[in-house]
């Protein structure tokens, strides 16, 4: 396992611990897989990806219960457009995090993950109350291109 998935998953392990939880080897797995990719997956994609990395097969749901449980423990986003998973950005750091926003290249699929200002967030969300709207996630999803795929044309 390379060193910085290695860093990683030790610090997914003591976030579960400190929460009262476990990240039991499927779950390591899983979030390894994600770890290694470098764009966001589809269940069916880590399930193939797993079985070749793990040579075990592990039954799609419970990939997706897996999921779920790395998302409540904050190690994983759904992309809620594409119906795709991506580890967090900032599973390592220390800092309160902010409310994720995610850049999505259209040309080569790579997806950045950025934190919006609380302030932002609260603002958006006043904006929206006066709608009568009741917002369900706060998560923002922006696609265009990536600074790489604008330079190689």
């Amino acid at each position: 396992m390379p060193a910085d998935i290695e860093k990683l998953i030790n610090k997914s392990q003591e976030v579960c611990a400190s929460g009262g939880t476990k990240l039991t080897q499927k779950r390591k797995n899983v979030l390894m897989v994600l770890l290694a990719s470098t764009t966001p997956l589809s269940a069916y994609e880590i399930f193939d990806r797993y079985k070749a990395q793990f040579q075990e097969s592990l039954p799609v749901m419970s990939i997706y219960r897996i999921l779920d449980f790395l998302i409540q423990e904050k190690l994983v986003h759904k992309l809620e457009t594409a119906g795709q998973y991506m580890s967090c950005a900032h599973i390592a750091c220390d800092h309160q995090h902010e409310t994720p926003q995610f850049l999505i290249c259209d040309r080569c699929g790579s997806v950045k993950e950025v934190g919006i200002k609380k302030r932002i967030i609260e603002e958006l969300e006043r904006s929206i109350q006066t709608t009568g709207f009741m917002l369900a996630h706060k998560q923002l999803e922006l696609r265009g291109v990536c600074a790489r795929c604008q330079t190689s044309g």
